[in-house]
């Protein structure tokens, strides 16, 4: 059985602003691609931790099966988040240690319910570092992200 990767990336111009995700998911048998299958998408007002979890959350919800699969993020947000925050979000009835609603609440429990058919291991890489993945995640974020940016007069 082929391993299975997501490289998930987010991207917004401002922040809050129009914004993108876009996934990278690639079946591997070893070196050798097996498969591979690409998402995206967008909001016209939006933040970039919300595009990074919605980049994992499609990730995750894509897949017709339960799968063991690595989402790779360059978000220090998501992966802490659904590694770590999560459980003491979940056990405060999704508040903060400072007893405050958790921010993107509605996008954490949509997270944590996608990676529950799976079995999931996380791993974080350094963002815009040149990791040939991650910068094509960066692309289709980037893409996701054009529909809903501002067009310049005569453009």
């Amino acid at each position: 059985m082929p391993d299975l990767y997501a490289y998930t990336d987010g991207a917004c111009s401002g922040n809050p602003g129009p914004g993108g995700w876009g996934v990278l998911l690639r079946a591997m048998d070893g070196d050798a691609v097996v498969k591979e299958r690409e998402l995206s998408g967008g909001e016209a007002d939006t933040t970039n931790n919300r595009m990074e979890l919605l980049a994992a959350i499609n990730a995750l919800e894509t897949l017709a099966k339960p799968s063991v699969i690595t989402v790779v993020t360059d978000s220090a947000y998501v992966k802490n988040g659904v590694t770590g925050w999560i459980f003491g979000w979940k056990k405060n009835g999704w508040k903060t240690s400072n007893k405050k609603p958790v921010k993107n609440v509605e996008l954490w429990r949509r997270l944590d319910e996608a990676q529950r058919r799976h079995n999931v291991t996380w791993e974080w890489v350094k963002g815009h570092a040149g990791h040939p993945e991650n910068e094509r995640a960066d692309e289709l974020a980037r893409a996701g992200m054009t529909p809903f940016k501002p067009t310049k007069a005569g453009q």
